[in-house]
């Protein structure tokens, strides 16, 4: 695994669709935590809140994955269920759209077990 100083540099390692792809979620993200710290942790991009972590994404050779948190996919199984989902990820296929409503709501909620 590479090791990535920052998200610019850890985004600029993918194709340009998926960069496009990755560019997309993180402003989704930003827009939505707009105080959150990035950073690079676990080897992938990283927002922190008040110095935690509050949510993981990264791109895969057939999608990209957000990672909120395993009990963050466990409540939102029923909303995940069009989805590869793991303990704590789920995974968005490249080939579609990204589901921005559901990473908003999702990302909301992981918020407000952070506050």
């Amino acid at each position: 695994m590479e090791k990535y100083t920052n998200i610019e540099e850890y985004i600029s390692n993918f194709p340009e669709e998926v960069q496009v792809k990755l560019e997309e979620m993180r402003t989704l993200l930003h827009t939505l935590v707009p105080d959150a710290e990035e950073t690079i942790s676990y080897g992938i991009p990283t927002l922190k809140y008040k110095k935690k972590n509050l949510i993981h994404f990264a791109a895969f050779k057939n999608h990209i994955g957000l990672y909120p948190g395993a009990k963050t996919i466990e409540d939102f199984l029923p909303e995940l269920s069009k989805y590869n989902t793991s303990k704590g990820t789920v995974q968005f296929p490249l080939s579609e759209k990204l589901p921005v409503a559901l990473i908003k709501k999702i990302t909301k909620y992981r918020l407000a077990l952070s506050k």
